[in-house]
């Protein structure tokens, strides 16, 4: 790719919602439209004993009440179908009377207003019979209740690793650091809420307009549980306002699905829409897992890590959604990218009645990385080492060999950023002392209170699926013109989830015909018009992406050479396989690919209110190739912000199972004036072997080390350590007054 077609372009998509003329799934308005509303259970644990929906089928404009009895396949699951689409009475599935989470949806009621589908739920009786609630995940280990009876177990997923020898890992020790890491939930508070429109389409097919991650799988899960062929169901996606693996599972994909195919069986072609509030959006749909880590590093007293063991136990919640592959993705990075020669690890996802874990930006790496950069930087404080240079011992190489046993894909760049982090942070200057920070605007801080420290942390995270799940991606390139190419249309299902990915595969599309942007027409994340592209997820989309689109634009400039007009060409990249951990030992080839990432965080500390100030981040980012700076540059401000937030603000709060603060002025998020003040992106581009021009995926990466630097840089600025986040002024000041500091 040369440096044309490597630039910061304008967004495809900007002036549209710069406009307001982007349409979300919310917006969509066509003729006729009917409104939905979905009831949730509210039971976090018990049986439906009966449901009267008379009253609600009563209201003046109910169209249809429907419930579990009119869903054909009462299931569902992006990686087990464990959950029933509609909790309730009369289904053919086993256990699908009993609501395991209070976010389990019970019945979807269609009306000629909202008013009307509002009131309408309202009306619906039920009657529970209430079941024992499990939420703490080491009660659930006991199984004295089994949540999933057809699973004998609550433990959903056990991993292990087993490598070298423990005994003679921790005879070679001068220090040990063992510690206790706990971690929170965290709610993805994206911009849009969940909504979507159902109908049936000119084809007769049961159309659903929603905002998600990956059409294909949507449209396979609509197809399971509604009974009916795969090209029975179109997945469209418009604007999407939002999705850090928010939407990677089903939140109204089947409703609206099973409302569109029920109404139509009884005559009525009407386009339906459901639009959750804020508060429907935090109590349904799922979030970053709840983790705790116990975990013991040993290290010579030169700063050779010698072995490692750890315990992990993260809160799957109701349902499996996507935990057995982020308990993967954190089983691998809880020793960090460090060179581990003994390792002992016992990793383990665990049903409860809380609200489901599933994927959130990072995919288990944050909280992996929250345990393995605080222990690091702890036992660089008692080998008094410098927290880069012990890094710099121990970092991965390409000749590394993982935790599982596997060597590293070529072109680990680690080191090289640990090392540009440090020197673009003036890493070992001295810090000078804080000009002013006022955590209580009304009062002005006691400058003896406000104590200034500097942090630093590094993570690696996979590119792509892990653990051998199936990986390809599609794409479809058309040549037009006569003589001269005068018009290119890439077809290709990738999400665009305000990331800008549409505009990368743009400008990779142009690169890949050889002509210039402004020729490049997008046909994008349509079932009926695209190929399979995989989830835009695991910083997958701009490596696979521009793999497929540079193999089909090579067959389809070959057809052009042999004047076929137009050209186009089908084509899929399959990349390197991947292994699942092997059940005893851990041995397996996780992943074809990773990111690397190091940042370095000055924070003033007021010791007497517990508020902490982050002054300055500095983020090097290896992208390989930066597609787009612009782009590139914003990933790595927005995951600094949102990683931010789950350090030191967001605290969702759950007592028996029910989420207690479902609304943004209670869950608190970075507003303007909380962020980092300065944010210094370092974009690097060290090539990826076979990154599509050396891209590498890089939209997690930043994320993953903020949390650990923060509490790093606190500890330099208090000596304490706090092993818990988010770290809240009460969090701070009771840990501080317990070290007898601010009082």
């Amino acid at each position: 790719m040369n440096s044309y077609h490597a630039q910061s372009i304008p967004r495809v998509d900007a002036a549209g919602k710069v406009t307001g003329h982007a349409l979300y799934p919310g917006d969509l308005t066509p003729d006729n439209l009917l409104f939905g509303k979905v009831l949730f259970s509210g039971q976090p644990h018990a049986r439906m004993v009966s449901m009267d929906t008379s009253a609600a089928e009563a209201v003046p404009g109910v169209v249809a009440v429907l419930t579990a009895v009119d869903v054909p396949v009462n299931e569902y699951g992006l990686i087990m179908p464990d959950q029933p689409v509609l909790v309730g009475l009369g289904s053919s599935k086993p256990h699908s009377d009993v609501s395991l989470w209070e976010g389990d949806h019970v019945a979807v009621i269609i009306a000629e207003t909202e008013e009307a589908a509002a009131q309408a739920r309202s009306l619906i009786q039920i009657e529970w019979e209430p079941l024992p609630i499990v939420t703490d995940m080491f009660a659930a280990m006991q199984d004295e209740v089994v949540l999933h009876p057809e699973k004998g177990t609550n433990v959903l997923q056990h991993y292990k690793i087993r490598k070298g020898d423990m005994a003679a890992g921790w005879a070679a020790a001068d220090v040990v650091v063992e510690d206790e890491y706990k971690l929170p939930y965290q709610e993805h508070a994206y911009l849009q809420p969940e909504a979507g429109l159902g109908y049936i389409d000119e084809d007769g097919r049961i159309t659903i307009e929603i905002g998600g991650q990956w059409v294909h799988e949507d449209q396979e899960q609509v197809a399971h549980a509604l009974g009916l062929p795969l090209d029975r169901v179109r997945i469209i996606y418009p604007a999407i306002g939002g999705a850090f693996g928010g939407r990677e599972d089903m939140s109204l994909q089947i409703v609206l699905g099973l409302a569109a195919m029920r109404l139509h069986e009884r005559g009525i072609d009407r386009p339906i829409r459901i639009t959750w509030t804020r508060e429907e959006s935090i109590i349904g749909h799922h979030k970053r897992h709840e983790a705790v880590v116990k975990t013991k590093w040993g290290a010579t007293k030169e700063g050779k890590i010698t072995a490692v063991a750890a315990e992990v136990f993260m809160n799957s919640g109701a349902y499996a959604y996507t935990s057995t592959k982020v308990l993967g993705n954190f089983h691998l990075m809880v020793t960090g990218p460090y060179e581990i020669p003994h390792a002992h690890i016992d990793s383990y996802a665990i049903t409860t009645n809380n609200v489901p874990g599933g994927a959130f930006r990072g995919f288990g790496g944050p909280q992996g990385a929250f345990a393995a950069e605080n222990q690091i930087n702890k036992l660089a404080e008692a080998l008094g080492l410098d927290p880069v240079a012990i890094r710099l011992k121990n970092a991965l190489t390409d000749d590394s060999l993982l935790t599982v046993q596997t060597k590293m894909p070529q072109g680990v760049s680690l080191k090289e950023v640990i090392t540009r982090c440090a020197a673009e942070s003036n890493w070992g200057d001295s810090l000078v002392p804080s000009s002013g920070f006022a955590s209580v605007q009304s009062l002005t801080a006691n400058p003896q209170a406000l104590k200034r420290g500097r942090g630093f942390a590094c993570s690696f995270k996979n590119v792509g699926f892990s653990f051998g799940a199936p990986e390809k991606c599609e794409a479809i390139v058309e040549l037009y013109g006569k003589g001269e190419i005068e018009k290119v249309i890439l077809r290709h299902a990738a999400a665009d989830v305000g990331q800008g990915s549409h505009t990368a595969l743009k400008q990779m599309a142009a690169a890949a015909v050889g002509v210039d942007v402004s020729l490049v027409e997008l046909d994008m994340s349509d079932t009926a018009r695209t190929g399979n592209s995989g989830s835009v997820s695991a910083s997958r989309m701009t490596f696979m992406a521009g793999n497929s689109i540079r193999v089909a634009a090579a067959k389809a400039l070959e057809r052009w050479v042999n004047e076929e007009r137009p050209a186009i060409a089908r084509e899929t990249y399959y990349p390197p396989k991947t292994e699942p951990y092997d059940p005893e030992t851990g041995v397996c080839m996780p992943n074809f690919s990773y990111g690397y990432v190091a940042e370095a965080v000055e924070v003033t500390v007021d010791v007497e209110t517990g508020h902490i100030a982050v002054d300055r981040v500095v983020c090097a980012n290896d992208v390989g190739k930066a597609i787009n700076p612009t782009l590139v540059q914003g990933q790595i401000e927005g995951a600094v912000v949102q990683a931010h937030g789950y350090a030191l603000m967001e605290n969702l709060q759950l007592k028996n199972g029910r989420i207690l603060n479902p609304y943004l002025s209670q869950y608190l998020i970075p507003g303007i004036k909380d962020v980092p003040a300065k944010v210094e992106s370092i974009i690097m581009e060290l090539p990826d072997p076979i990154g599509p021009w050396g891209a590498r995926g890089m939209a997690e990466m930043p994320f993953l080390p903020l949390a650990p630097a923060i509490v790093a840089a606190v500890h330099d600025a208090t000596g304490v350590w706090f092993d818990e986040i988010p770290l809240t002024p009460y969090l701070v000041v009771q840990k501080l007054r317990a070290h007898g500091i601010g009082g």
